[in-house]
């Protein structure tokens, strides 16, 4: 039988299929996986709540079940970190805003519905930057989240708390959303595995639809959940069970044709792919570049694919993006917010809500959206794959937005998302995978984009990249100074 450190090593696969034939009990994986949160908490402060009480509760009801030969779901007993900006009945959802900070939803949110009928265990809900609108890790009232790999380091975000809790085993696997690049992010900066499948495979709702609530209504045309895990077929198996159409998320797509865990599997060999380094005009740290020039090679030495260096040929859409951003935005409510909490939020958020965003501003981001997408898909046609570094960085400093200074230029505070907020645009399936290290041990990711709805190649394309240069037995120090040996 494991032990307790064993049973936060393994992955929601195992677990799952120890849980269903009983060499294991939920109750011992839910107790395990609540002594890491205690003794991981004080110095990473991934979950802003834990539900621990009722974890061991449901634990025991499922353990009951088993025992009576009851079927149970396709991740029974295994636990599962739900971001806070989710929505959880019964749990409080805060969304990092002091105007919410006491909030409890009257219903779960689709995907929560769906994890919960597959019996996974909730153990809390994990932190992010006020109402996601940032991709780091901090908001006005909870502790910020810490980068496990070096805690004076962001995590990335707006899955903040989620990387952090995946990367140092407090969970195996845990729920982002990815409205610029949420998932990818502190997937990159904690050397994980996160994806963003297309635009609707996974619904949402109430998320970003629910007009009640303004902040936790925003970014409906760019949102996408999915899953963080340690390993791409985790990753895969989340999707199994949380994808899908749902008639309240009129975004929503037609059940897949294909079997995401199957989809995992299968050869490159052949495959054309395109490698941007940088967009033809992102900054990129050197650290960074050294690593994924290193990673891409694998797919043509080692995977068989004939890669080439192409870039799909716009401009930096920053402002495009932001300007939709606003335009998901309840404004009003907003405002409203900030005459209320003003002086308790987020000064970049604050500044963001007013800014005299015109009608202009909005149909011109539109048609810049457009412009991308027409490139994009056009650029797809003469590749499968496309490969990107994740961020243009590693991670930074807590308690900013973003570098000033990237390969020795001044940078806007949010150029180090680059690579991420366009496939928001585009509503492709994107991944980020381990890509390795830097020589100080600071994880970088990979990006893998698909083409329009093509999540089986993405996955396929990880899953590859993760048997060439395997990452899920490489921890971050912080276990072993807290003396958990991996």
């Amino acid at each position: 039988m494991a032990n307790s450190q064993q049973l936060c090593t393994m992955d929601a696969i195992a677990l799952a299929a120890a849980i269903r034939t009983k060499e294991i009990s939920p109750v011992e994986v839910v107790e395990a996986h609540l002594v890491r949160m205690e003794l991981m908490e004080p110095s990473i402060h991934a979950f802003c709540t834990v539900t621990a009480d009722a974890a061991l509760e449901q634990a025991r009801a499922l353990e009951a079940r088993i025992l009576r030969g009851e079927k149970v779901g396709a991740v029974a007993g295994v636990p599962v970190g739900i971001k806070d900006l989710v929505s959880t009945a019964g749990i409080r959802t805060t969304s990092g805003s002091a105007a919410y900070k006491d909030f409890v939803p009257d219903e779960d949110d689709v995907v929560v519905e769906r994890l919960k009928k597959a019996d996974a265990i909730i153990v809390g809900k994990t932190n992010v930057p006020e109402f996601g609108y940032s991709g780091v890790g901090h908001n006005p009232i909870f502790e910020t989240t810490r980068n496990p790999w070096n805690l004076e380091l962001t995590p990335g975000g707006s899955s903040a708390g989620s990387g952090a809790a995946v990367a140092s085993g407090e969970v195996p696997f845990a729920i982002g959303s990815d409205g610029g690049g949420s998932i990818r992010i502190p997937a990159a900066h904690c050397g994980i595995y996160g994806i963003k499948p297309s635009m609707g495979r996974v619904p949402l709702y109430p998320g970003c639809r629910d007009e009640r609530y303004p902040g936790v209504s925003s970014w409906e045309s760019l949102e996408h959940i999915g899953p963080m895990s340690r390993t791409v077929a985790d990753s895969a198996l989340m999707l199994s069970v949380i994808a899908g159409p749902d008639h309240r998320d009129r975004h929503s797509l037609p059940s897949a044709d294909f079997d995401w865990m199957k989809s995992a599997a299968g050869s490159l060999k052949g495959l054309r792919v395109a490698y941007s380094p940088d967009w033809g005009y992102a900054a990129v740290d050197p650290r960074v570049r050294s690593v994924v020039d290193e990673a891409v090679k694998v797919f043509e030495r080692d995977l068989g694919c004939v890669v080439e260096v192409a870039h799909p040929g716009w401009s930096d859409p920053f402002d495009a993006f932001w300007a939709i951003v606003a335009m998901d935005t309840d404004l009003k409510g907003m405002r409203a917010m900030v005459a209320d909490h003003g002086h308790e939020m987020s000064p970049h958020l604050v500044a963001f809500l007013n800014h005299p965003w015109t009608a202009e501003d909005f149909t011109n981001a539109m048609l810049t959206r457009k412009a991308i997408v027409n490139k994009m898909w056009r650029f797809m046609n003469n590749y499968d794959l496309l490969l990107t570094p994740t961020l243009t960085v590693p991670p930074f400093p807590i308690h900013c937005q973003g570098p000033e200074k990237t390969d020795g230029r001044m940078v806007a505070p949010t150029q180090w998302l680059s690579f991420t907020y366009p496939i928001n645009l585009t509503g492709q399936p994107a991944a980020s995978v381990p890509a390795g290290f830097t020589k100080d041990g600071l994880p970088i990711g990979l990006q893998i984009v698909g083409r329009h709805l093509d999540d089986p190649l993405v996955l396929r394309a990880s899953a590859a990249f993760e048997l060439a240069r395997p990452w899920r037995n490489k921890w971050p120090p912080l276990l072993k100074h807290a003396g958990l040996s991996q």
